[in-house]
């Protein structure tokens, strides 16, 4: 499903109204078109998955944990499990947990056809009509996928915890598990909050709000507004939605993060890897955001870090909105470091805090195949395979052509979406919030509600947060434009 994070100036999701597509059963095949999303597999790809799905590599060493009752935890209907989880105690000492990472290179032989189609894709490529995926589905979402009640390969993580929630212990092997049960986030949150939560995941929201308070000391830099979604409205069009994050989605993000900050430690200790990196911010791009929070009206104090600053706003004050906003300017640069014989000078990702690599959504990323070999066999103390080591260089490139292809495919859903939600209601007013105040001879940009979009806006003198009357100028579902002028150009 098509989503953008965006920053939410209240109001309930639900209660939003339906902005559907007009008539004829629209759907997304023009943006698939024009990105030139890839179709089919070639049939030399589809014959090899029919083998290894039938017959997957498993002539390795493997621990049987098919004794561990963990669980996996998805949006609802996901059937493409990359991930299984159990917490435990450690007696007074802390926590251990368990976190089964399908294994992707069981079904994909390197340099085969499967492999070729896979490494030119890089990720699966989401729309709101259905996914292109990574991998094809009878692996994605059947013989690989850590289905509930299967045997499936996989490569277990063991990470001890101490009482604060610091990683004091790490092994990682190849290993045979079995889920017990296949739960989405909405009905975890639910048996959270009525006290009746399944065993295997009770102490996540303990362990990841540790695992919060440290991201915040680290100085990682969250912006974790609520979600605008492209949704089904159940008559054959589309409508937009806002949908907060579940505490208990944080929570298991956690988990994942945790993951990949053990591994870059592994990587960095073997002096081979590929990590996903993000340049601290500099300081005068910090100074600017404090300028635009003491014009916000926001007290941010001189002793406080952004990670501990943007941790303490209620993205649901106007002002917030905005400045959740401004402050992606500290996460640019984004991309992927690989090394091989030695250790790069800079390894951080600003977003987190620490040195990160992918290695928990194989069945969705190519990255992760490739780090998860690395650690494997760092940790085993064995050499890295050649096939892992010979496709290091071509990562960066391959990963970072799929990150702007997703980009350009969640961008032009939402905006398609926006279109059709307000397409006939030109000359309407709406409230809106400044996010962007523009420049001179340049559209700023607002946020609306109802139905949630974010939209460029004509008009002078605007502030970002403030609440302003706005008339819709511009609805056209084939550009996919929308535009805004200011009615009132004072708070509301």
């Amino acid at each position: 499903m098509a989503a953008t994070r965006v920053a939410h100036g209240g109001g309930d999701a639900s209660a939003v109204p339906a902005g559907t597509a007009a008539a004829g059963n629209p759907d997304f095949s023009a943006i698939r078109a024009e990105l030139g999303l890839p179709v089919e597999y070639p049939s030399a790809a589809l014959s090899e998955v029919e083998q290894t799905a039938a017959q997957p590599v498993l002539d390795v060493a493997r621990v049987d944990a098919t004794d561990l009752p963990m669980v996996t935890v998805d949006p609802a209907g996901a059937k493409d499990l990359d991930q299984a989880l159990l917490i435990d105690r450690r007696g007074r000492r802390g926590y251990r947990v368990h976190y089964a990472i399908a294994d992707v290179a069981a079904f994909v032989p390197p340099g085969g056809a499967l492999d070729a189609e896979v490494r030119s894709r890089g990720q699966t490529l989401y729309l709101p009509d259905g996914n292109v995926p990574l991998h094809p589905t009878l692996l994605s979402e059947g013989a690989a996928s850590l289905l509930p009640e299967q045997r499936r390969p996989a490569v277990l993580w063991t990470i001890d915890l101490d009482r604060d929630g610091t990683a004091v212990g790490v092994d990682v092997r190849r290993a045979v598990v079995r889920s017990v049960a296949r739960l989405d986030y909405e009905g975890v949150q639910q048996s959270l909050e009525l006290g009746a939560a399944p065993p295997a995941v009770a102490l996540l929201p303990e362990v990841g709000r540790l695992r919060r308070e440290q991201a915040v000391h680290r100085g990682a830099i969250e912006l974790g507004p609520p979600e605008q979604q492209v949704e089904s409205d159940g008559a054959g069009g589309w409508r937009l939605t806002l949908r907060p994050r579940l505490p208990l989605e944080a929570f298991n993000a956690e988990i994942s993060l945790l993951t990949g900050m053990c591994a870059a430690q592994i990587m960095l200790s073997g002096g081979i890897g590929v990590l996903r990196t993000v340049p601290d911010p500099e300081d005068r791009t910090i100074a600017a955001l404090r300028r635009s929070a003491l014009e916000l009206g926001l007290e941010w104090p001189d002793r406080q870090t952004p990670a501990e600053f943007l941790s303490g706003l209620d993205p649901a004050r106007p002002e917030a909105l905005a400045l959740h906003v401004s402050a992606t300017r500290l996460l640019r640069g984004a991309g992927y470091t690989v090394f091989d014989g030695g250790v790069p000078d800079k390894v951080r990702h600003a977003g987190i805090g620490a040195a990160y690599a992918h290695v928990t959504a194989p069945l969705r990323r190519l990255a992760d195949r490739y780090g998860t070999e690395i650690c494997l066999a760092v940790h085993a103390g064995r050499e890295v395979p050649e096939w892992v080591r010979a496709a290091l260089p071509q990562l960066p490139s391959a990963m970072g052509s799929s990150d702007r292809a997703a980009g350009q495919v969640e961008r032009a859903c939402i905006a398609q979406a926006q279109a059709w939600a307000l397409a006939g209601r030109i000359g309407d007013e709406f409230t809106a919030t400044v996010l962007r105040s523009g420049s001179a001879g340049e559209s700023g940009e607002v946020f609306v509600p109802a139905p949630p979009v974010i939209a460029r806006c004509c008009g002078d003198h605007l502030s970002e947060g403030q609440r302003v009357r706005v008339r819709l100028t511009e609805a056209d579902p084939v550009q996919r434009d929308v535009a805004f002028e200011v009615v009132a150009p004072t708070p509301v």
